[in-house]
């Protein structure tokens, strides 16, 4: 019982003491914070005096009006402070959307200059094909009894065109339709010498790879990506022989433009020819040609390889005409049609 006794007394005297600390903090809080009340209260006096005769001006204002009037001024502060470097970010976004419409009509004029060249370019081309054809008894593109719209007076009559951004596109449409349809007369042009026995050295029209080896794994035209599945079209054919280091020859006689490697390509060469062909040979092993040496047709320009984007040794042969890739098999068959005459 005694025990119990002492242990209630001193819980009495504990939460006596506890509820007095208590008391005696919010006294002290309570007289704080009075004094603080006081003291923002109280008022301080701003004498202004002029330099003058003119009366002294005198403010009063207390210290929680002074502290107000801070808080506002760093408030404005801040937020001038904010607006300017919004400011400046926007001015930084419109100084960089200003450089990119500058290079954007850079790039604009670029185009113009170069679809004008394009347009000369095909017109001299056009004139050439015509006195060739001429020459040999064949009709002439421009002739009257022509297509009038396998025609480069169509494209060169852009009464119909547009202006701005539009007419150079038009105008790009029109030369590529028309190179496209150069390549009948071309054809024809070649039948008609082979028929005549001559050797076409100056037209891509000998295959490409040694000693007629080798079979098409490829063709030109729309086909199936054997890397990634999907469909694209095919710019030249692939030809196979099933191992690497076979010669590959020029197809005819040349000038050599490029010999370099490019990551989809591998090895690659390019060779102009005259009449406006360029021929590529691509996945090279090795080249034995320099850029700038003079090839004549069926001299040994390098190896079929497996470089670049490739599932095996073989080699890639695109034949251009003008700006346009065109079915190499077209001449390869000149070459063939001429055999079978002189046989």
């Amino acid at each position: 019982m005694s025990t119990l006794k002492r242990y209630k007394d001193l819980e009495k005297s504990f939460s006596k003491r506890l509820s007095g600390s208590v008391v005696r903090a919010f006294s002290s809080m309570g007289t704080w914070f009075g004094r603080l009340f006081r003291a923002g209260r109280q008022k301080m006096t701003i004498m202004l005096v002029p330099h003058t005769e003119k009366r002294i001006l005198n403010l009063q204002i207390s210290f929680f009006g002074l502290a107000a009037c801070v808080l506002v001024l760093v408030g404005a502060a801040g937020a001038l402070a904010f607006a300017t470097v919004g400011y400046s970010e926007v001015a930084g976004k419109l100084a960089g959307k200003s450089d990119t419409l500058r290079s954007t009509q850079s790039d604009l004029d670029a185009i113009r200059d170069t679809t004008s060249r394009l347009m000369k370019a095909a017109k001299a081309f056009q004139g050439a094909l015509d006195a060739t054809l001429s020459k040999i008894g064949m009709q002439p593109q421009s002739s009257p009894d022509a297509r009038r719209d396998g025609d480069l007076a169509a494209f060169f009559d852009s009464s119909d065109l547009g202006s701005g951004r539009l007419r150079e596109a038009s105008e790009i449409d029109r030369v590529t339709d028309y190179l496209e349809r150069s390549v009948k007369p071309l054809q024809e042009l070649g039948a008609t010498v082979a028929a005549q026995g001559t050797i076409l050295t100056e037209i891509p029209n000998l295959w490409p790879i040694k000693g007629g080896i080798g079979h098409i794994s490829m063709y030109y035209g729309q086909n199936e990506n054997p890397i990634y599945g999907s469909w694209y079209i095919h710019k030249g054919i692939d030809i196979s022989t099933f191992r690497a280091g076979d010669p590959v020859l020029s197809t005819a006689d040349g000038k050599v433009v490029a010999v370099a490697f490019d990551v989809g390509l591998g090895n690659y060469i390019i060779i102009e020819h005259k009449h406006g062909f360029l021929t590529r040979y691509a996945h090279l092993k090795a080249f034995k040609v320099q850029k700038g040496q003079l090839v004549q047709q069926g001299q040994v320009i390098g190896y079929i390889g497996n470089t670049g984007l490739s599932t095996g040794p073989h080699l890639h042969y695109e034949v251009h005409l003008g700006t346009e890739t065109i079915d190499p098999l077209r001449f390869l068959n000149i070459k063939s049609n001429a055999t079978a005459l002189t046989q």
